[in-house]
């Protein structure tokens, strides 16, 4: 049996008060940036400085326009400085941007996914594309777009109203086709008799679904991690890098903002009762946006351990984007989370869109040596 001495002791108290009453392990690690732009629900920012924004260091290359999920912070592209993707995409001599469409309340209740896909992303385009190029964009110019989880959505549904500035989309863990991701087969099923009507009207009376519901929700993906951290605590309380690394996904998942009733509505009622999203046709008010006429290559990924965007959903976009002269698709088993902003995601998922964007490059530069 091993006896702890006097100082592991203090240490492990100390470690257990920070988790619980203190400030925390680790104090929260931001890679620095700059603002671009400000304005309600679309703040850019730049993850390079000036001067390195000035030399990237890619032949070819074009920036990289990072759009988040609704209900998930824009910090999920900066988590730790171990699994920032922006840091790691800066340091690979890209330049990256950050699109933060900030909290949702109930006065955002009038949002819906053709504010986000029509005017909000569109702008941030074209306000990345000025500040890489200093204002003097270049005829053709693009950014590549990527999106975790429903920021790939926002970001093929931004695409499918136009390409015109757009290179390519990398998109990771994107449900596509929800009637292969439970339960969501069931729940259409027992709506069709009401012609799927209940779930949308329970939120638009709610004016969306507030932040604690979709924490919480997001919590249960997890039911088994959060059983058992108890125990993990206990047992790691003389090791703060590992409980440090819980500290992380813990402080992201209490700032999960909500989401706007509007597109809530339209996310059940449109992509996932109708299934426009799987078919490829989306109607957005009066826009009809054709997924099929997406014209750029598309790098996706996927995972049979992911709880909210199984595989075979993930997946269908091998079908879903004809017009694409490439789809490819990458199997990296890992959480949701995990997916994108972990140590898999580390060795296996950022190692494969640096080979993807590079591909990217080397096509732009064939096809314009100049620029």
């Amino acid at each position: 049996m091993n006896v702890l001495s006097l100082t592991q002791l203090r240490e492990r108290a100390g470690n257990l008060w920070a988790l619980t009453l203190g400030e925390g392990i680790r104090p929260v690690e931001r890679t620095p940036h700059v603002v671009v732009a400000d304005g309600d629900h679309r703040t850019l920012r730049r993850f390079a400085t000036d001067p390195d924004r000035a030399a990237a260091a890619v032949p070819g290359a074009a920036p990289v326009l990072l759009v988040p999920p609704i209900a998930a912070p824009a910090t999920c592209y900066d988590l730790s400085p171990e699994t920032s993707v922006v840091a790691h995409l800066a340091s690979t001599g890209r330049v990256p941007y950050v699109i933060d469409f900030g909290e949702m309340g109930y006065g955002d209740r009038g949002l819906g996914f053709e504010d986000f896909a029509l005017d909000i992303i569109p702008q941030a385009i074209a306000r990345a594309l000025e500040d890489f190029w200093g204002g003097d964009v270049p005829d053709g110019a693009g950014v590549d777009l990527y999106g975790w989880s429903l920021g790939g959505t926002l970001s093929f549904l931004t695409a499918g109203a136009s390409t015109g500035s757009i290179r390519s989309i990398v998109s990771i863990a994107t449900p596509l086709k929800y009637a292969a991701q439970p339960p969501y087969p069931l729940v259409t099923s027992v709506m069709k008799p009401v012609r799927g009507l209940g779930p949308g009207a329970l939120i638009a009376l709610m004016g969306g679904i507030p932040a604690p519901i979709v924490q919480v929700a997001y919590r249960a993906t997890s039911w088994d991690r959060e059983l058992k951290k108890p125990k993990f605590v206990l047992q790691n309380l003389g090791e703060p890098e590992k409980l440090a690394r819980m500290e992380v996904i813990d402080r992201f998942q209490r700032t999960f903002p909500g989401y706007p009733g509007k597109l809530a509505t339209q996310l059940w009622e449109r992509l996932i009762f109708r299934g426009e999203l799987a078919d490829g046709h989306v109607t957005l008010g009066e826009t009809v946006v054709d997924l099929h006429s997406i014209d750029v290559p598309v790098q996706l990924f996927g995972s049979h351990r992911d709880a909210l965007c199984a595989w075979e959903t993930a997946r269908h976009g091998v079908d879903l984007f004809t017009g694409s002269p490439r789809v490819e698709f990458a199997t990296v088993e890992s959480s949701h989370l995990g997916l994108v902003a972990g140590p898999d995601a580390v060795r296996e998922t950022w190692p494969v869109i640096d080979a993807f964007l590079a591909s990217v490059d080397a096509e732009s530069e064939a096809a314009d040596p100049a620029r």
